[in-house]
């Protein structure tokens, strides 16, 4: 995402109201949350030097939006001021990483719609910021507890200190190592890419999630190891590189006074994975051995790495490609997993109900390859994001269904 505008992620949503509430009280529990949290006021400006700088804001005003429903679904309406807001044009620069609507039913407030830039917010802040909504008196707009967890302002001091220099240090001395083995690239041109250049597609497979259960009692590892182990084995078929690079988005809340925080506190971490000559299960070992090392250095400035990246780039006489990456959007890492237990019968019975879906091609910037895990029950549901010209749509969809065919030949294994 540009500074001065282009694309915008988004979380939040829509949801219904209560009885009897009203705008004021909406506007009251809106202030409470800015107010209390550091992020959600936070802007981003270009210093002279030409470098971001965050500007945080002590006041101000943020615009909610009132829409009369009329003869309308209310929810209906909701859903479709949703996708306005999260459609409208954004400049980091001057507004606010929040955005506000409220939709009536003949005068009284029905549904209200907030979303969050996630340049702001990521999941486990949402969770932190419903969370924090039970230190709010509504009946008097008390506040019933201080604000727990880290604010941004607090977490830029520690980072400048001596332990988060260490820790900073430590995990760019972790990168450099793997990029300066690495392969620089690993998908050659595809020749005459269609446009738009960026395409997305999504797959959901009851039969792969009956076939983790198998396999995850097997291996003893998490749904989410296997999916990246299945993942990088189709990137490895589909580029001929049989060393794959995956920058893995990971959650530092592990770190002490990060679980409350309303921030987004996400970063990558460079997992590499040979899967050249072994068999599933040694792929999916050697993922959660990758998983581990590189969250474990997933934490620093990413100026510093951005500089080292193209440092290392320049000495190697090429650019580096890193544009890889893996995110897992359940959340269930952090939880005790339960998963189905399966027959043969069931996994192979399942398989036609399987159903590849298309999202929206685009000519805005993105990563080469973006593979997502889709909080959806009951189904492995799975979203790719690719770069045109180095992964053909064909071999996006072949990806998608390889992992696919990967997991659920693994689970039939004896």
């Amino acid at each position: 995402m540009e500074l001065g505008g282009g694309r915008v992620d988004w979380a939040g949503g829509t949801m219904p109201l209560l009885d009897g509430q009203t705008i004021d009280q909406i506007v009251m529990e809106l202030a409470f949350l800015i107010g209390r949290h550091q992020s959600l006021r936070t802007r981003y400006r270009l210093g002279e030097d030409g470098l971001p700088r965050q500007v945080l804001s002590g006041e101000g005003e943020i615009l909610i939006e009132i829409v009369e429903a009329g003869e309308d679904d209310p929810a209906e309406v909701a859903a479709a001021l949703d996708a306005a807001l999260q459609d409208a044009p954004f400049d980091n620069a001057e507004d606010w990483p929040v955005r506000a609507a409220v939709v009536c039913r003949d005068g009284t407030p029905a549904w209200f719609v907030v979303l969050y830039s996630h340049m702001a917010i990521d999941a486990y802040g949402i969770e932190a910021l419903i969370a924090d909504m039970a230190n709010l008196d509504r009946a008097t707009g008390e506040h019933l507890a201080p604000v727990a967890g880290v604010q941004p302002a607090d977490l830029a001091r520690r980072q400048r200190g001596g332990a988060g220099r260490r820790q900073h240090n430590t995990s760019l001395r972790h990168w450099e190592k793997q990029l300066r083995e690495i392969a620089p690239e690993r998908f050659p041109p595809v020749p005459d890419p269609p446009s738009p250049r960026y395409w997305e597609a999504s797959y959901s497979s009851p039969a792969a999630y009956l076939a983790l259960g198998r396999i995850a009692e097997r291996t003893k590892a998490h749904s989410s190891t296997i999916l990246l182990a299945a993942y990088v084995l189709m990137l490895a078929r589909i580029s001929g590189d049989p060393t794959t690079v995956v920058r893995m988005l990971v959650s530092n809340r592990f770190r002490p006074g990060f679980k409350e925080s309303v921030a987004g506190l996400a970063q990558s971490a460079l997992c590499v994975v040979d899967t050249a000559d072994v068999s599933f299960d040694e792929v999916v070992a050697r993922v959660w051995k990758t998983q581990l090392t590189a969250g474990m250095h997933a934490y620093y400035d990413p100026r510093d790495l951005w500089d080292m990246i193209a440092r290392v780039g320049e000495e190697r006489g090429a650019a580096l490609d890193l544009q890889s990456y893996f995110n897992d959007r359940r959340r269930t890492m952090a939880t005790a997993e339960v998963l189905p237990h399966a027959s043969a019968s069931d996994i192979t019975d399942a398989l036609p109900e399987s159903r590849l879906r298309w999202g929206t091609n685009s000519d805005d910037p993105y990563a080469t390859v973006f593979f997502l895990i889709n909080p959806v029950p009951d189904t492995v549901d799975i979203s790719l994001r690719v770069d045109t010209q180095r992964v053909a749509p064909d071999d996006l969809v072949a990806i998608l269904r390889g992992i696919e065919e990967l997991v659920v030949v693994a689970a039939l294994q004896e």
